[in-house]
């Protein structure tokens, strides 16, 4: 039987697959986050929310989180190395050479993150730390 929460997460991801406007699904995810703040994709979505509406320094904590949580996700490591670039932060490097090394081992990985890189550009087309790392990692 699905929780309720994953219920919540699938048909937030709906929405925002669906095109639905950035900030409705931010405050969905936001709701999500403080119901299941262990939720690793949670923090995940939430932080590539974050950074869709320019909310640098939340997108931040939330990538932290997210890869506290769940440091093998190569998706929170792109959103976190995002953030930290849009914060003009350090340690970009060492989140790109472990996603690097990630599509080595799970070369499946590397159709996702494709997809949302493209998804990051269709909705904010001159985002250009995203066009950064897209280039970092050679897609």
């Amino acid at each position: 039987m699905e929780s309720n929460q994953d219920n919540l997460f699938d048909q937030a991801m709906s929405r925002y697959q669906a095109g639905e406007d950035v900030k409705e699904v931010l405050k969905e995810f936001e709701k999500i986050t403080s119901i299941s703040p262990n939720q690793s994709a949670g923090w995940t979505c939430l932080a590539w929310l974050q950074l869709l509406c320019d909310l640098k320094e939340d997108a931040l904590r939330s990538a932290r989180m997210a890869v506290r949580l769940n440091g093998q996700d190569p998706q929170a490591r792109v959103n976190l190395s995002l953030a930290l670039l849009e914060t003009n932060s350090k340690g970009v490097r060492d989140h790109i050479e472990f996603v690097k090394k990630a599509l080595m081992f799970v070369p499946e990985v590397e159709k996702e993150l494709k997809i949302s890189i493209e998804d990051g550009l269709s909705r904010k087309p001159e985002w250009q730390s995203l066009k950064k790392i897209k280039t970092w990692l050679d897609f």
